[in-house]
């Protein structure tokens, strides 16, 4: 009776922990946002830029650069897959295509990602999976009772998706370069002495 009890105790704990995931919140528009505002400390506005630059140019390859302001607000379009997982099968079920928007002032940025639309994927006739709309579908809107779901599902990983870029972008604005110049080593010629 007591493994029962404690059966019980641990599926109910763990259900709990399993509805505590994180959702985005929205905007004023009615969108979903992630915004952050990030100091830091002893970074020029200049560097700042020259660092989001790069990110948005190279260092991702979620993100395209779509227009800049001189250097202090960058806007760039990303997306990402979505994947459907059936037991050991993976396969894309759409792409989220969403806005990015960078401000930078001295010793501070913010950036946020918003305006996510779903573009649903299906199989053509090779077998290859291709998105079947061009427009998306806005991912706060409500399915409906047949696809809530699945429509929850993928405001979950649009959500964990969103955290993890905003932590790369974070991280790699506030990278700290160690690399010191470090001085020549002196060459000496093997003399007399071994």
């Amino acid at each position: 009776m007591k493994l029962v009890g404690v059966l019980l105790g641990f599926l109910l704990i763990c259900f709990l922990a399993e509805a505590q995931e994180f959702s985005l919140p929205t905007d004023e528009r009615g969108k979903f946002i992630l915004y952050e505002l990030v100091e830091a400390k002893g970074l020029s506005r200049i560097e700042i830029g020259k660092r989001a630059y790069s990110f948005l140019k190279d260092g991702s390859k979620v993100v395209k650069l779509k227009s800049n302001q001189g250097d202090s607000v960058y806007r760039a379009t990303g997306k990402f897959i979505i994947s459907k997982t059936l037991l050991v099968m993976s396969h894309p079920s759409g792409e989220i295509v969403f806005n990015f928007e960078a401000e930078i002032r001295d010793q501070k940025f913010r950036f946020w990602l918003t305006d996510f639309n779903f573009i649903p994927y299906q199989r053509d006739r090779y077998g290859n999976f291709v998105a079947t709309t061009a427009k998306g579908t806005p991912l706060e809107r409500n399915p409906g009772k047949l696809n809530t779901g699945q429509w929850k599902e993928y405001q979950l990983q649009t959500a964990k998706f969103a955290q993890q870029f905003a932590i790369d972008f974070r991280e790699y604005l506030l990278l700290v370069d160690d690399k010191a110049p470090a001085s020549p080593a002196k060459k000496t010629i093997v003399g007399k002495v071994w």
